[in-house]
Protein backbone atom coordinates (compact mmCIF):
# COMPACT_ATOMS: atom_id res chain seq x y z
CA UNK A 1 0.00 0.00 0.00
CA UNK A 2 2.53 2.55 1.24
CA UNK A 3 5.16 2.27 -2.15
CA UNK A 4 1.89 2.65 -3.98
CA UNK A 5 1.01 6.14 -2.61
CA UNK A 6 4.34 6.90 -2.39
CA UNK A 7 4.63 6.33 -6.48
CA UNK A 8 1.04 8.23 -6.85
CA UNK A 9 2.05 11.19 -4.89
CA UNK A 10 5.40 11.78 -7.47
CA UNK A 11 2.77 11.85 -10.30
CA UNK A 12 1.57 15.20 -9.06
CA UNK A 13 3.54 18.79 -8.82
CA UNK A 14 6.35 18.26 -6.09
CA UNK A 15 4.67 21.42 -3.94
CA UNK A 16 1.07 19.48 -3.71
CA UNK A 17 2.80 15.99 -3.11
CA UNK A 18 4.10 17.85 -0.26
CA UNK A 19 0.62 19.60 1.14
CA UNK A 20 -0.55 16.36 0.32
CA UNK A 21 2.21 14.21 2.38
CA UNK A 22 1.75 16.77 5.19
CA UNK A 23 -2.55 16.32 5.74
CA UNK A 24 -2.36 12.68 5.01
CA UNK A 25 0.11 12.37 8.33
CA UNK A 26 -2.05 15.31 9.99
CA UNK A 27 -5.19 12.78 10.01
CA UNK A 28 -2.85 10.30 10.92
CA UNK A 29 -2.77 8.03 7.99
CA UNK A 30 0.74 6.58 7.91
CA UNK A 31 2.35 3.32 8.68
CA UNK A 32 2.63 2.16 12.11
CA UNK A 33 5.82 0.56 12.10
CA UNK A 34 7.59 -1.90 15.28
CA UNK A 35 11.48 -0.40 15.43
CA UNK A 36 13.63 -1.80 17.53
CA UNK A 37 15.22 0.61 19.94
CA UNK A 38 18.36 3.02 19.57
CA UNK A 39 18.57 5.20 22.15
CA UNK A 40 20.63 8.40 22.33
CA UNK A 41 20.93 11.03 24.33
CA UNK A 42 21.57 15.07 22.58
CA UNK A 43 21.90 18.36 24.38
CA UNK A 44 20.35 17.00 28.15
CA UNK A 45 17.67 15.65 25.60
CA UNK A 46 16.68 11.66 25.46
CA UNK A 47 15.80 10.72 21.92
CA UNK A 48 14.01 6.86 21.11
CA UNK A 49 16.60 6.70 17.84
CA UNK A 50 19.47 8.74 15.98
CA UNK A 51 16.80 9.95 13.50
CA UNK A 52 14.56 12.74 12.90
CA UNK A 53 12.25 15.00 10.57
CA UNK A 54 13.70 18.22 9.70
CA UNK A 55 12.38 21.13 9.35
CA UNK A 56 11.00 22.49 5.67
CA UNK A 57 8.52 19.71 5.80
CA UNK A 58 6.15 20.52 8.61
CA UNK A 59 6.29 24.27 8.26
CA UNK A 60 2.97 25.11 10.34
CA UNK A 61 3.35 22.46 12.98
CA UNK A 62 0.00 20.58 11.59
CA UNK A 63 1.52 16.87 11.59
CA UNK A 64 3.76 16.02 14.43
CA UNK A 65 1.40 12.87 15.98
CA UNK A 66 1.37 11.67 12.28
CA UNK A 67 5.03 12.43 11.56
CA UNK A 68 6.30 10.30 14.90
CA UNK A 69 4.23 7.60 14.00
CA UNK A 70 6.55 6.88 11.28
CA UNK A 71 9.32 6.39 13.79
CA UNK A 72 11.52 9.33 14.01
CA UNK A 73 12.98 9.88 17.24
CA UNK A 74 12.51 13.18 16.94
CA UNK A 75 10.25 16.07 14.36
CA UNK A 76 11.37 19.67 13.58
CA UNK A 77 8.21 21.91 12.96
CA UNK A 78 8.92 25.08 11.12
CA UNK A 79 10.31 27.00 9.67
CA UNK A 80 7.83 29.29 11.53
CA UNK A 81 7.83 33.17 11.18
CA UNK A 82 6.25 35.79 13.79
CA UNK A 83 4.08 36.96 11.04
CA UNK A 84 2.17 35.66 7.93
CA UNK A 85 3.85 35.59 4.79
CA UNK A 86 3.04 33.86 1.41
CA UNK A 87 6.80 32.56 0.68
CA UNK A 88 8.50 33.34 -3.14
CA UNK A 89 6.17 32.75 -6.13
CA UNK A 90 5.49 29.50 -7.52
CA UNK A 91 6.57 26.92 -9.57
CA UNK A 92 9.15 27.08 -6.24
CA UNK A 93 9.94 23.55 -5.48
CA UNK A 94 11.27 21.01 -7.96
CA UNK A 95 12.07 17.19 -8.13
CA UNK A 96 15.78 16.21 -9.92
CA UNK A 97 14.55 12.50 -9.82
CA UNK A 98 17.75 11.61 -12.06
CA UNK A 99 20.01 13.10 -9.30
CA UNK A 100 17.94 11.59 -6.56
CA UNK A 101 17.60 15.41 -4.87
CA UNK A 102 15.07 18.62 -4.72
CA UNK A 103 15.63 22.07 -5.32
CA UNK A 104 13.72 24.41 -3.38
CA UNK A 105 12.94 28.12 -2.85
CA UNK A 106 9.80 28.23 -0.77
CA UNK A 107 11.41 31.26 1.12
CA UNK A 108 9.83 30.88 4.66
CA UNK A 109 6.00 30.40 3.72
CA UNK A 110 4.60 30.58 6.70
CA UNK A 111 1.00 31.24 8.44
CA UNK A 112 2.91 32.91 11.63
CA UNK A 113 2.95 32.49 15.03
CA UNK A 114 -0.41 32.78 15.86
CA UNK A 115 -1.81 29.84 13.93
CA UNK A 116 1.60 27.62 15.04
CA UNK A 117 1.07 28.78 18.59
CA UNK A 118 -2.07 27.04 18.92
CA UNK A 119 -1.76 23.87 17.07
CA UNK A 120 1.41 23.02 19.41
CA UNK A 121 -1.02 24.18 22.47
CA UNK A 122 -3.38 21.99 21.60
CA UNK A 123 -1.03 19.71 21.11
CA UNK A 124 1.05 19.33 23.87
CA UNK A 125 -1.97 19.64 26.08
CA UNK A 126 -3.90 16.30 24.42
CA UNK A 127 -0.45 14.66 25.86
CA UNK A 128 0.79 13.16 22.30
CA UNK A 129 4.46 13.85 22.47
CA UNK A 130 5.97 10.68 21.23
CA UNK A 131 9.43 12.06 20.51
CA UNK A 132 11.44 14.94 21.46
CA UNK A 133 9.64 18.37 19.55
CA UNK A 134 11.81 20.77 17.88
CA UNK A 135 10.24 24.20 16.91
CA UNK A 136 12.60 26.22 13.76
CA UNK A 137 11.86 30.04 14.05
CA UNK A 138 13.09 32.39 11.69
CA UNK A 139 12.84 36.11 10.38
CA UNK A 140 9.95 37.36 7.93
CA UNK A 141 11.39 38.57 4.50
CA UNK A 142 10.37 41.73 5.40
CA UNK A 143 11.60 42.54 8.80
CA UNK A 144 12.99 45.90 9.10
CA UNK A 145 14.97 43.88 12.99
CA UNK A 146 15.56 40.68 11.87
CA UNK A 147 16.98 39.76 15.85
CA UNK A 148 13.64 40.66 17.40
CA UNK A 149 11.63 38.41 15.03
CA UNK A 150 13.94 35.69 16.72
CA UNK A 151 13.11 37.43 20.20
CA UNK A 152 9.53 36.89 19.13
CA UNK A 153 10.01 32.95 18.15
CA UNK A 154 12.75 32.10 21.67
CA UNK A 155 9.85 34.15 23.82
CA UNK A 156 6.59 32.60 22.25
CA UNK A 157 7.85 29.11 21.48
CA UNK A 158 9.99 28.60 24.98
CA UNK A 159 7.10 27.08 26.68
CA UNK A 160 6.38 24.57 24.04
CA UNK A 161 9.77 23.11 22.74
CA UNK A 162 11.60 20.52 23.35
CA UNK A 163 14.50 22.60 22.12
CA UNK A 164 14.30 25.46 19.70
CA UNK A 165 16.42 26.20 16.42
CA UNK A 166 17.64 29.59 15.03
CA UNK A 167 17.50 29.55 11.57
CA UNK A 168 19.82 31.81 9.65
CA UNK A 169 21.05 29.74 6.79
CA UNK A 170 18.07 29.14 4.45
CA UNK A 171 19.00 30.66 0.91
CA UNK A 172 15.87 31.52 0.04
CA UNK A 173 15.18 34.75 2.27
CA UNK A 174 17.58 37.79 1.30
CA UNK A 175 20.14 38.49 3.65
CA UNK A 176 19.45 36.03 5.86
CA UNK A 177 22.86 34.33 5.64
CA UNK A 178 24.44 37.55 6.65
CA UNK A 179 23.22 36.37 10.22
CA UNK A 180 25.97 33.47 10.35
CA UNK A 181 28.58 36.11 10.11
CA UNK A 182 30.49 36.26 12.99
CA UNK A 183 29.72 39.98 13.50
CA UNK A 184 25.80 39.49 13.17
CA UNK A 185 25.38 36.46 15.28
CA UNK A 186 26.21 37.22 18.71
CA UNK A 187 23.15 39.85 17.97
CA UNK A 188 21.40 36.93 16.88
CA UNK A 189 21.71 34.81 19.78
CA UNK A 190 21.14 37.61 22.57
CA UNK A 191 18.12 38.30 20.83
CA UNK A 192 16.78 34.62 21.69
CA UNK A 193 18.74 34.38 24.64
CA UNK A 194 16.71 37.38 25.73
CA UNK A 195 13.19 35.68 24.55
CA UNK A 196 14.07 32.89 26.90
CA UNK A 197 14.67 34.85 29.45
CA UNK A 198 11.46 37.15 29.04
CA UNK A 199 9.20 33.61 28.02
CA UNK A 200 7.87 32.95 31.30
CA UNK A 201 6.47 36.72 31.63
CA UNK A 202 4.72 35.48 28.50
CA UNK A 203 3.76 32.38 28.70
CA UNK A 204 0.88 30.79 27.00
CA UNK A 205 -1.83 30.51 30.09
CA UNK A 206 -2.52 27.05 29.16
CA UNK A 207 1.11 25.87 28.19
CA UNK A 208 2.22 22.24 29.92
CA UNK A 209 2.91 22.38 33.46
CA UNK A 210 6.88 21.70 32.60
CA UNK A 211 7.84 24.74 31.47
CA UNK A 212 11.12 25.83 31.52
CA UNK A 213 12.99 28.67 29.95
CA UNK A 214 16.06 26.55 29.83
CA UNK A 215 14.99 24.78 26.30
CA UNK A 216 18.09 23.80 24.78
CA UNK A 217 18.87 25.99 21.50
CA UNK A 218 20.42 24.71 18.60
CA UNK A 219 21.87 27.00 15.15
CA UNK A 220 21.41 25.93 11.67
CA UNK A 221 24.43 26.68 9.84
CA UNK A 222 24.65 26.66 5.93
CA UNK A 223 27.05 24.09 3.91
CA UNK A 224 28.97 27.27 1.92
CA UNK A 225 30.42 28.55 4.31
CA UNK A 226 34.02 29.15 4.14
CA UNK A 227 36.02 27.23 6.17
CA UNK A 228 37.23 30.12 8.76
CA UNK A 229 33.76 31.99 8.90
CA UNK A 230 32.33 27.72 10.06
CA UNK A 231 35.47 28.04 12.60
CA UNK A 232 34.38 31.84 13.74
CA UNK A 233 30.41 30.29 14.23
CA UNK A 234 31.38 27.46 16.00
CA UNK A 235 33.40 29.51 18.41
CA UNK A 236 30.40 32.35 18.79
CA UNK A 237 28.08 29.34 19.36
CA UNK A 238 29.86 27.65 22.19
CA UNK A 239 30.50 30.90 24.23
CA UNK A 240 26.88 31.92 24.01
CA UNK A 241 25.85 28.35 25.95
CA UNK A 242 23.93 27.10 22.40
CA UNK A 243 23.22 23.79 22.56
CA UNK A 244 23.58 22.13 19.28
CA UNK A 245 24.52 22.94 16.17
CA UNK A 246 22.76 21.36 13.04
CA UNK A 247 24.71 21.16 9.74
CA UNK A 248 23.32 21.82 7.11
CA UNK A 249 21.21 23.05 5.18
CA UNK A 250 20.46 23.24 1.56
CA UNK A 251 23.36 24.35 -0.55
CA UNK A 252 23.10 26.90 -3.29
CA UNK A 253 26.52 25.14 -5.12
CA UNK A 254 25.40 22.85 -8.05
CA UNK A 255 27.77 20.07 -8.38
CA UNK A 256 28.98 19.46 -12.57
CA UNK A 257 27.40 15.87 -11.76
CA UNK A 258 23.43 16.98 -11.82
CA UNK A 259 21.76 15.40 -15.01
CA UNK A 260 18.46 17.22 -14.55
CA UNK A 261 16.54 19.97 -16.62
CA UNK A 262 16.17 21.62 -13.41
CA UNK A 263 19.14 21.98 -11.97
CA UNK A 264 19.77 25.39 -12.62
CA UNK A 265 16.74 26.67 -10.80
CA UNK A 266 17.41 29.02 -8.14
CA UNK A 267 16.86 28.10 -4.43
CA UNK A 268 18.21 25.38 -2.35
CA UNK A 269 19.69 22.42 -3.36
CA UNK A 270 18.99 19.14 -1.30
CA UNK A 271 19.22 15.07 -1.72
CA UNK A 272 21.93 12.77 -2.38
CA UNK A 273 24.32 15.60 -4.30
CA UNK A 274 24.70 17.56 -0.65
CA UNK A 275 25.74 14.44 1.38
CA UNK A 276 29.59 14.65 0.74
CA UNK A 277 29.60 18.95 0.95
CA UNK A 278 27.20 18.86 4.15
CA UNK A 279 29.43 15.72 5.63
CA UNK A 280 32.60 17.39 5.09
CA UNK A 281 31.02 20.54 6.91
CA UNK A 282 30.23 18.26 9.63
CA UNK A 283 33.61 16.56 9.91
CA UNK A 284 35.48 19.42 9.66
CA UNK A 285 33.00 21.13 12.86
CA UNK A 286 33.57 18.07 14.71
CA UNK A 287 37.70 18.47 14.50
CA UNK A 288 37.32 21.71 15.35
CA UNK A 289 35.22 21.49 18.80
CA UNK A 290 37.41 18.55 20.00
CA UNK A 291 40.70 20.78 19.08
CA UNK A 292 39.21 23.48 21.39
CA UNK A 293 37.75 21.63 23.88
CA UNK A 294 34.09 22.73 23.44
CA UNK A 295 32.54 19.48 21.56
CA UNK A 296 30.85 18.42 25.03
CA UNK A 297 29.24 21.31 25.06
CA UNK A 298 27.89 21.45 21.54
CA UNK A 299 26.57 18.96 19.80
CA UNK A 300 25.88 18.41 16.14
CA UNK A 301 23.04 17.22 14.24
CA UNK A 302 23.83 16.08 10.79
CA UNK A 303 21.67 16.89 8.10
CA UNK A 304 21.87 16.71 4.24
CA UNK A 305 21.54 13.84 1.62
CA UNK A 306 20.63 11.11 4.31
CA UNK A 307 19.12 8.31 2.36
CA UNK A 308 19.92 5.11 3.98
CA UNK A 309 21.47 3.76 7.16
CA UNK A 310 24.46 3.64 5.80
CA UNK A 311 24.49 7.62 5.49
CA UNK A 312 23.44 7.41 8.91
CA UNK A 313 26.28 5.58 10.15
CA UNK A 314 28.79 7.93 7.65
CA UNK A 315 27.56 10.94 9.63
CA UNK A 316 27.54 9.20 13.28
CA UNK A 317 30.92 8.13 12.36
CA UNK A 318 32.44 11.88 11.13
CA UNK A 319 30.84 13.28 14.72
CA UNK A 320 26.93 13.46 14.85
CA UNK A 321 25.44 12.66 17.94
CA UNK A 322 21.86 12.42 15.92
CA UNK A 323 20.78 12.90 12.27
CA UNK A 324 18.05 14.38 10.39
CA UNK A 325 16.59 14.00 6.86
CA UNK A 326 13.35 15.52 4.93
CA UNK A 327 14.38 15.36 0.87
CA UNK A 328 14.63 11.49 1.04
CA UNK A 329 11.33 11.12 2.48
CA UNK A 330 9.82 12.73 -0.13
CA UNK A 331 11.69 11.00 -2.85
CA UNK A 332 11.20 7.38 -1.46
CA UNK A 333 7.93 7.38 0.85
CA UNK A 334 7.05 7.11 4.14
CA UNK A 335 8.06 3.79 4.84
CA UNK A 336 11.92 5.28 4.85
CA UNK A 337 11.86 5.93 8.52
CA UNK A 338 11.33 2.88 9.69
CA UNK A 339 13.77 0.80 7.01
CA UNK A 340 16.61 3.21 8.11
CA UNK A 341 16.66 2.52 11.31
CA UNK A 342 15.85 -1.31 11.12
CA UNK A 343 18.77 -1.66 8.73
CA UNK A 344 20.94 0.83 10.88
CA UNK A 345 20.33 -1.47 14.07
CA UNK A 346 21.39 -4.79 12.02
CA UNK A 347 24.52 -2.55 11.36
CA UNK A 348 25.26 -1.83 14.75
CA UNK A 349 24.77 -4.96 16.20
CA UNK A 350 26.81 -6.96 13.37
CA UNK A 351 29.60 -4.26 14.06
CA UNK A 352 29.23 -5.39 18.08
CA UNK A 353 28.36 -1.42 18.51
CA UNK A 354 25.79 -1.72 21.64
CA UNK A 355 25.93 2.46 22.27
CA UNK A 356 25.82 4.99 19.01
CA UNK A 357 28.01 7.27 21.01
CA UNK A 358 31.06 4.78 21.25
CA UNK A 359 31.19 5.26 16.99
CA UNK A 360 30.76 9.51 17.26
CA UNK A 361 33.20 10.71 15.42
CA UNK A 362 35.77 7.49 14.97
CA UNK A 363 36.24 8.22 11.02
CA UNK A 364 38.91 10.62 10.26
CA UNK A 365 37.70 11.33 6.94
CA UNK A 366 34.40 10.73 4.18
CA UNK A 367 36.34 7.93 2.49
CA UNK A 368 37.00 6.44 5.63
CA UNK A 369 33.46 6.10 6.81
CA UNK A 370 31.53 5.09 3.61
CA UNK A 371 34.57 2.45 3.89
CA UNK A 372 33.11 1.70 6.98
CA UNK A 373 29.42 2.10 6.57
CA UNK A 374 29.82 -0.38 3.61
CA UNK A 375 31.49 -2.94 5.52
CA UNK A 376 28.82 -2.93 8.30
CA UNK A 377 25.87 -3.09 5.89
CA UNK A 378 27.89 -5.97 3.79
CA UNK A 379 28.31 -7.59 7.32
CA UNK A 380 24.48 -7.16 8.46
Amino acid sequence: MWPLLAKTARLLPAEAAHKAAVQALRFGIAPRPSLPSLPVRVAGLQFDNPLGLAAGFDKNAEAMAGAFQLGFGHVEVGTITPHPQPGNPKPRVFRLAEDVAVINRYGFNSEGRDRALQRLITYRNKGQAAGVLGINIGANKLSADPATDYYDGAKSFAALADYLTVNISSPNTPGLRDLQDAMRLPEILGAVASGLADASENAPENAPVDYAASVPVFVKLAPDMEHQQLIAALDQLAEADIRGVILTNTTISRPDSLKSVHKQETGGLSGKPLFKLASQTLSDAHKHLVKTGMRDKLSIIGVGGIGSAEDVYVKLLLGADTTQLYSALALQGPELPSHILTNLADMLAKSGVSDIANICGQAATIDEAMKLAQHSAITS
